[in-house]
C-alpha cells in the first residue's frame, strides 16, 4: 500500500499522511460519481448553485482550522488569512453568471421550427489541484463544474494533502451528495491508469509542464477533454511614463508574495533606462522589509517555500546567474533565518540576461531579475522570448499604447498597472508551454460543458 505524505516546510516533520486508493477502489469512486451524475444534472440549476454557495460558506466557517493547516502544509503565513478573498470572489461570480452562461442559444423559435444549442454537462470531471493555492485553484473548476451538472472527483497534491478532504467535507456537510463531489488520494500510476482508461469526461490539471505532458500522454487516444494550466515566467514592463512607486509596490509583491509561489507571479522585469536606477533602488528597499520566519508567527510576512527541493531550484538558478555575471542586491544579513533548506531569503538580481536559466525557466520562488531596456520594441522582444505565456504586466499612463503592445505579447492575460490577479469575469488561459484551455468566465462554463444541438421541425396541419 502506498502512503502519501505531506512533509511540513515549517520543521520538516510529517504533518499528514493518507493511504493511496488502490486502482480498484479508485474505479469504484469513479463509478459512483458516474451513477450520481444524471440525477445531479436533473436538479434545477438554482439548487445546484445554492448548494455550491452553501459549501463555500461552510468552508469560510472553518477558517480557524484551514488557515494554520495551510501554513503547516505549504508555508504561507497565517497573517494573510488563507485564500478566502479570491475563493469567495470566484465562487460568487460564477454563481452570478451561471444561468446566462448555461442558457440555450436560440437560433429560431417560429411556428415551423425550433432550433437551439444547449449546454450539457460533460459527466465526470477530474480536478487535479496544485499546492500553491490549494483552495482558489481548485474552486476555479469545482464550482462551475458542479453548477453545470457535472460530478467532480478532486485530487490534491501531496504537499496540501488535507485541502481536498477539507473542501469536500464542507460541501457534503451542507447537502451536496457524497458521490457528486469526492476527494481521492491517488499515486501517479493510478492517476495515469484512470485517465488512460477513459474514466473521466474532462480532466483539469494545474501544475508543472512535465505533469501536463504526463496527463496528455495518459489521455492520448481516449478523446477525453483536457484543460492544462502549467508553467509561467511572467514579465513586467515599466515604461518611461509609469508611476514608479505603484509599479514597485505591485511588481515586487507579485514577485515575492507566497514566497514567489504564484502561477502568475512576476519573475522578470524590464524597465525603461530612464527609470531603471530608481526602480531598482526602490525595489531593493521594498523587498528588504520582509520578515522571514515561521508562518505560524503573526509577525512573519514571508514563510518558507513549500518544500526544500523547491528552494533548492531557486538557489541553483541564482548561483548559475551569478556565475554568468549577475549581481544580487539583497543583503543576506537581513535574513538570518535562511537555513539553506525551505527557508529562503528573497532576492533581487541585476546584470541579468536571457542566457541565464534564471531569466528563462520558471523559478517559482521569491526572486526576480530586472533588466534595462531602451524601447517598447526591445521590451516586446524580451517578453516574447519565453516558452511560457500566462500573464504580462504593463506600466504606463497611456492605455492605448499598452493596448497596442498587448496585442503583440504572446500571453493569456495582459494587465495594465496591476499584476498577479485572477479576474473571474475574464477567461484564465495561457499559451505555449503554459498550457491550453481556459477556466472561469462564461468560457469556463463552456469548457466544462458540451454543446448539444436541437433541430425540431414542428408538425403542421
Amino acid at each position: 500500500m502506498t502512503v502519501i505524505q505531506c512533509i511540513s516546510p515549517i520543521d520538516g516533520s510529517v504533518y499528514a499522511e493518507r493511504p493511496a486508493l488502490s486502482l480498484e477502489a479508485a474505479k469504484d469512486a469513479v463509478a459512483r460519481a458516474r451513477k450520481a451524475q444524471k440525477t445531479w444534472a436533473k436538479r434545477p440549476l438554482e439548487d445546484r448553485v445554492h448548494l455550491v454557495l452553501k459549501g463555500v460558506a461552510r468552508l469560510n466557517e472553518m477558517s480557524d482550522v484551514v488557515v494554520p493547516e495551510i501554513a503547516w502544509q505549504m508555508g504561507r503565513p497565517v497573517r494573510y488569512g488563507g485564500e478566502y478573498k479570491g475563493f469567495n470572489e470566484r465562487s460568487n461570480y460564477v454563481a452570478s453568471i451561471a444561468a446566462d452562461a448555461l442558457a440555450p442559444l436560440v437560433v429560431e423559435a417560429s411556428d415551423k421550427f425550433e432550433r437551439r444549442i444547449e449546454r450539457e454537462a460533460h459527466g465526470v470531471v477530474f480536478v487535479i489541484a496544485p499546492w500553491n493555492y490549494p483552495y482558489m485553484t481548485a474552486i476555479n473548476t469545482v464550482a462551475p463544474a458542479l453548477m453545470a451538472g457535472n460530478t467532480v472527483i478532486l485530487k490534491h497534491a501531496a504537499q496540501t494533502l488535507l485541502a481536498g478532504e477539507r473542501l469536500v467535507n464542507a460541501f457534503v456537510e451542507v447537502g451536496v451528495p457524497e458521490d457528486v463531489f469526492q476527494n481521492v488520494f491517488l499515486n501517479h500510476e493510478t492517476t495515469s491508469a484512470l485517465i488512460a482508461a477513459g474514466s473521466f469526461n474532462f480532466v483539469n490539471f494545474t501544475g508543472s509542464v512535465e505533469g501536463g505532458r504526463s496527463i496528455e500522454r495518459a489521455a492520448a487516444g481516449t478523446f477525453t477533454g483536457v484543460g492544462l494550466e502549467l508553467g509561467g515566467k511572467d514579465p513586467g514592463y515599466v515604461m518611461v511614463d509609469a508611476d514608479i512607486d505603484a509599479a514597485v509596490d505591485t511588481l515586487m509583491d507579485g514577485a515575492t508574495f507566497n514566497s514567489g509561489q504564484c502561477c502568475c507571479g512576476i519573475e522578470r522585469i524590464y524597465v525603461h533606462e530612464s527609470l531603471y536606477d530608481a526602480f531598482v533602488e526602490k525595489s531593493v528597499a521594498w523587498v528588504s522589509n520582509y520578515k522571514l520566519g515561521n508562518p505560524l508567527d503573526l509577525d512573519t510576512s514571508l514563510g518558507p517555500m513549500a518544500h526544500k527541493r523547491f528552494a533548492k531550484v531557486v538557489r541553483e538558478q541564482i548561483a548559475d546567474a551569478i556565475s554568468k555575471g549577475a549581481k544580487t542586491l539583497i543583503d543576506p544579513a537581513l535574513f538570518p533565518q535562511d537555513d539553506g533548506g525551505a527557508y529562503l531569503a528573497p532576492q533581487v538580481l541585476v546584470n541579468v540576461d536571457h542566457s541565464m536559466t534564471f531569466m528563462r525557466e520558471e523559478t517559482f520562488g521569491p526572486a526576480v531579475g530586472i533588466m534595462k531596456v531602451k524601447s517598447d520594441e526591445e521590451a516586446l522582444t524580451l517578453m516574447n522570448d519565453s516558452q511560457y505565456g500566462l500573464t504580462a504586466s504593463l506600466w504606463t499612463q497611456d492605455a492605448e499604447r499598452a493596448g497596442r503592445l498587448g496585442r503583440e505579447i504572446e500571453t493569456g492575460t495582459v494587465f495594465l498597472n496591476r499584476a498577479d490577479y485572477l479576474d473571474p469575469a475574464l477567461c484564465w488561459t495561457g499559451v505555449k508551454e503554459t498550457g491550453r484551455g481556459g477556466s472561469l468566465s462564461i468560457i469556463g462554463f463552456q469548457n466544462l460543458t458540451r454543446p448539444k444541438s436541437y433541430h425540431l421541425k414542428k408538425v403542421t396541419v
